[in-house]
């Protein structure tokens, strides 16, 4: 497997993403935008994909409540039990599954689509989780994915790097290693780039802590403590017209369920 990120403490993440809960709804803006450019990509593919959906990484459940509302059946899987609480709290979904998208928890070819919104980048192996949400797609379904590719947050990571010599940030896969994790399956993949915009560190720090990316590798990302650290953050982050910008290289994936693609 080729396409393998840094190894990932799954428990960490879980806890992390838990923390973020309550916030999550009112910080996820980037999440919803993405995961609305994911399904207008797919709506080609849609009309007669079937009714039963797994959202992968379903957060607080946005995008649940979205294929509820087409009448689909939606199962809800998450590995924080924080976040498959409040999506249950929202009433997201039929049917709720703690889960790792690495190890589904479904029988082969038990679902109509798998939609994954910004969740498989927190992933020891891109290939392994695609493999098991293929697995778990009946022939003639979809699974649909978005993640995010090397240069991502590359702003923050280069001022960490000024003020202590460490990124702070986690590294995501190449655009090659990407392709490379689809190719052995009937797809389409689009790359984009959104570029956020802070008035100042503390805004951007707590957009991440928000939404619950504060888990890299090594530990939690460098952040809300330290008025020293964060006034020196400040100073090195690069700055367009006053503002701080933190640019986000995204990644989406169609993949059309069929027998494997001989190699």
């Amino acid at each position: 497997m080729g396409a393998v990120t840094e190894l990932v403490n799954k428990q960490a993440v879980a806890d992390a993403f838990s923390r973020a809960a309550i916030s999550y709804e009112n910080a996820a803006q980037l999440q919803r935008d993405v995961g609305e450019e994911l399904l207008a990509l797919a709506a080609p593919y849609l009309k007669d994909a079937g009714k039963i959906v797994v959202d992968a990484g379903c957060g607080t459940g946005h995008f649940s409540r979205h294929w509820r509302a087409q009448g689909k059946n939606v199962i809800a899987l998450d590995l924080s039990e924080g976040m498959l609480n409040r999506a249950r709290e929202l009433d997201s979904a039929d049917e709720y599954v703690p889960g790792d998208i690495e190890r589904l928890p479904f029988a082969d070819n038990s679902v109509d689509i798998c939609f994954s919104n910004l969740a498989v980048q927190w992933c020891n192996a891109l290939p392994r989780a695609l493999e098991e949400m293929h697995r778990v797609t009946r022939n003639g379904g979809l699974v649909l994915f978005s993640t995010l590719a090397e240069g991502s947050l590359n702003e923050l990571a280069a001022a960490w790097m000024k003020v202590d010599g460490r990124r702070h940030v986690n590294q995501f896969l190449t655009p090659d290693k990407i392709a490379e994790a689809c190719a052995p399956y009937r797809h389409e993949v689009t790359f984009s780039e959104h570029v956020a915009q802070f008035p100042d560190v503390m805004s951007l720090l707590r957009s991440l802590k928000g939404i619950g990316a504060t888990h890299i590798k090594n530990g939690r990302l460098g952040g809300l403590g330290g008025r020293e650290r964060l006034q020196l953050l400040d100073k090195h982050y690069a700055r367009r017209d006053g503002i701080l910008p933190l640019n986000y290289r995204l990644v989406y994936g169609i993949l059309q369920v069929e027998e494997l693609i001989p190699r």
